[in-house]
This record gives C-alpha cells, sequence and structure tokens, in this order.
C-alpha cells in the first residue's frame, strides 16, 4: 500500500505533463503562420518515422512469407527432379539412366519478374536475371504449377520471356503418364486456359485427366503438370481440340524458376543431321 501511495503521484503528474505539453503545442500552432507551419512540420515528419517504420516491418514480414513459398516451391521441384531420376533408373537401367542424366541435366535458378504484359495476343515478360547468372536464350521458364514462358533475349542483368500467353508459343504436351500428345497453346484470352490440339480421335480421355510437359523437347524437362482437361471438340473431323484449365493463374505470376537444359545444344546439332 505505502509503494502504490509513491508510484500515484508521479503517474498524476506524468499524465498532467503530457496534458501541459499537447495543450503547449496546440496553443504555439495557434499564435502564429510560422509557428503553426513548424509544429505542422515536426508532426508530419514524426508521421512519415512511424508510417516508414511500419512499411518496412511489413515489408519484412512479407518477404519471409515469399522466402518461406519460394523454398517450398524449389522443394517441390526437387521432388519432382528425384522423381525423374528414379523413372529413368527404372526404365533404362542405371547405367544408360546416368548416360541420359548427363546429356539431358537440367539446372533450375529462381528469379523475380520486373516487368510483365497483359491483355494482348504477344505477352512478355522481364526477369531479374541475365547472361551474368547463366541465363541463356531458350532457357525454360516454370513455376511449380506449370510452364510460364521461354526466354527469348538476354542481356547481361535482364532476360526477355516470352510468356506462354502469346500466340507465337506452344508446348509439346501429353495426356496423362501415357497418353497422346499435341501442341498445348494458351487460348487467347483467360488467365488460366489453353487449348491441347491434334490429338487423334482414337485416343480416349476424361474430363479431369492431367495435362504434363511431354518430354520431347529439348526446352522443358518433362512430367511437369500444366492443368487438367475440359470440353472438347471435333476439328477436321479428325483430331480433337481439349480446353485446358492451367494449374497456373498468370493474373498472379511473379516469381519464376529459369530451367537450362545442359544437353540442350547437342540434341539440336543431332536433330539438324
Amino acid at each position: 500500500m505505502p509503494r502504490s501511495r509513491e508510484i500515484l503521484p508521479i503517474v498524476v503528474s506524468l499524465v498532467l505533463f503530457l496534458i501541459l505539453e499537447g495543450a503547449g503545442f496546440v496553443m504555439l500552432r495557434k499564435s502564429s503562420t510560422l509557428q503553426g507551419l513548424w509544429v505542422s512540420r515536426v508532426a508530419h515528419h514524426f508521421m512519415a518515422n512511424v508510417w516508414g517504420a511500419n512499411q518496412q516491418m511489413g515489408r519484412y514480414f512479407s518477404l519471409k512469407k515469399e522466402n518461406d513459398r519460394l523454398a517450398a516451391d524449389n522443394h517441390e521441384l526437387l521432388v519432382r527432379l528425384q522423381a525423374s531420376q528414379k523413372a529413368l533408373s527404372d526404365l533404362a537401367g542405371e547405367q544408360r539412366a546416368r548416360e541420359l542424366q548427363q546429356s539431358q541435366a537440367f539446372s533450375y535458378l529462381p528469379a523475380s519478374i520486373v516487368k510483365i504484359s497483359r491483355n494482348r495476343q504477344h505477352n512478355y515478360f522481364i526477369i531479374d536475371k541475365g547472361s551474368d547468372d547463366g541465363v541463356e536464350q531458350r532457357s525454360a521458364i516454370i513455376t511449380s504449377k506449370g510452364v510460364v514462358g521461354i526466354v527469348d533475349a538476354v542481356h547481361r542483368h535482364y532476360a526477355y520471356v516470352l510468356s506462354f500467353q502469346n500466340a507465337e508459343v506452344s508446348v509439346s504436351a501429353r495426356l496423362g503418364t501415357e497418353g497422346a500428345m499435341g501442341p498445348l497453346i494458351w487460348d487467347g484470352h483467360s488467365t488460366d486456359g489453353a487449348l491441347l490440339k491434334e490429338i487423334p480421335l482414337h485416343f480416349k480421355f476424361e474430363k479431369g485427366d492431367t495435362v504434363y510437359t511431354s518430354g520431347f523437347s529439348s526446352v522443358f524437362p518433362p512430367d511437369i503438370p500444366l492443368g487438367v482437361t475440359g470440353d472438347s471438340r471435333i476439328v477436321n473431323g479428325a483430331m480433337h481440340e481439349i480446353k485446358v484449365t492451367l494449374f497456373q493463374d498468370f493474373s498472379s505470376l511473379r516469381y519464376v524458376t529459369v530451367v537450362e537444359n545442359r544437353g540442350r545444344d547437342e540434341i539440336d546439332i543431332l536433330g539438324n543431321e
């Protein structure tokens, strides 16, 4: 009880001091235009510092969240890579799998999009990695949710990427794990829609089947899940054209992974002979 009596006068004095200080600032501000301007500047400076601190704190926690997401994406890519390597071993034997891995090894590099175009037929984006980072022309650009583009031009610190949402880009895709293959292209208007074309009529499929990269490309790794099938129509009486809902929604695209096939040059040379 005696201790409470000692603290109470201190608290009352502090409250009175703050009230008098506030009243003094109000009187000072109203006493003249110049003094009012000085008080306003002090107040604005204080508010700016508080706002800046809040922004920095927000960015810090946001950055941690993004780093966690990127780490999860990288882990998922690593799991897929290991699964592909195991499949090679099962199908071709350990020695043959080792030879294929050496000739078709893929390297992975995280990157961020610094500029992106939308609502066009020839969309593109620019990433913050370039030749100094090992990016080359025709490198694949993917995310944990699918294929998003192909590198078209490279500078030292940046690269220009043709988006999958571009009339000039197609991806060799496959229905299911062992189904028919055909070119997958953007549907031309939606943020998550595509068309799988040139599927022969005798191949059977159902709505909801998963579409993967075929692996018959020197650009994209095999077995990347791209989306699921929807409605279809018959074109020219001979081929299916199937609507595909992509896993990647391009309206939220920001972080990507650059994929480089180290054996691409050798594959291209053999393919041109």
